[in-house]
């Protein structure tokens, strides 16, 4: 179409310039006009063409771009079907490892689930514990008497007030009833270990027979444990007396009601997985005043 155009230019360029031979200065003017027309006309063609030869070029080159990139993406998927083939190569020994993965993961997951259920058994048992003793105390003895399971270990902490004769290691009469109970609970469970610890403020002590807040806790741990086995029967061999002096404060001595709360007596007891059952069944008996 372009070359049609440059002919029917050149055409009308020929007839202006025969034209222009012998004919009058109106017609001259008007095949001028016509062939400033046709040259505006041919110099915007031309300037198509130069623009069309450039769009034409930039696309070679686009096309040049395109080859060279095709050809790398050959390039890379030679590369990763070998790597594909290398990897279905060694496929059994890559089945055998996943294979083997599998089975720890499985094992480790029954371990988890093993500590789990092992742990919730630990915390029934705990609470059960609990509630067979304190559902056993009065209102008054409950005063006196603080339960609690720390990691896994019940803690029964009795009051000195409660415990001991005044200034003494004796036990007295008021706490023979509370003992009683609590000797009830370790005998009924008679497979736990005991431990009683005895624990004071830090004041030192002024008795004659007695060195120190070491020997007091220490004594007064021992004539409860002596009372557990004595009076209610509680097998010595589960029976251990420790003292801790005033080295286990869990309340400040800058006051009288911190120094109370450090005079204590704790009986721990340590429970076994194994005597669960015996308990959700003894749990769930009808309670006897």
């Amino acid at each position: 179409m372009l070359m049609n155009q440059l002919k029917s230019i050149s055409a009308i360029l020929g007839v202006v310039l025969l034209a222009s031979c012998g004919v009058s200065k109106k017609k001259y003017a008007e095949l001028q006009g016509n062939f400033n027309q046709v040259q505006q006309q041919y110099n915007d063609i031309n300037g198509k063409l130069i623009k069309t030869e450039s769009e034409l070029s930039n696309a070679k080159t686009r096309i040049t771009s395109l080859d060279d990139a095709i050809a790398r993406e050959r390039a890379n998927a030679k590369d990763l079907q070998e790597a594909l083939n290398k990897c279905l190569s060694a496929s059994s020994q890559g089945n055998v490892n996943i294979s083997k993965l599998v089975d720890e993961i499985n094992t480790s997951n029954k371990y988890i689930k093993e500590l789990i259920a092992a742990k919730n058994k630990s915390d029934s048992l705990n609470m059960v514990l609990t509630n067979n003793l304190t559902r056993s105390l009065s209102r008054e003895e409950m005063s006196d008497v603080d339960v609690q399971v720390l990691k896994g270990v019940v803690y029964i902490s009795l009051s000195d007030n409660m415990l001991y004769k005044s200034g003494s290691y004796e036990i007295s009469d008021k706490a023979s009833a509370t003992l009683g109970k609590i000797a009830k609970i370790i005998t009924d469970y008679k497979d736990y270990e005991v431990l009683v610890e005895g624990n004071t403020d830090n004041v030192p002590i002024k008795m004659a027979n007695i060195r120190n807040n070491w020997d007091l806790s220490a004594l007064r741990a021992s004539s409860v444990v002596q009372s557990l086995q004595n009076n209610y029967g509680v097998d010595p061999k589960r029976l251990t007396a420790g003292g801790r002096g005033e080295y286990n404060p869990i309340a400040g001595n800058d006051t009288p009601a911190g120094k109370t709360k450090n005079r204590r007596t704790q009986i721990i007891i340590t429970p076994k997985l194994d005597q669960f059952m015996d308990l959700i069944g003894k749990s769930a008996e009808k309670p006897t005043n």
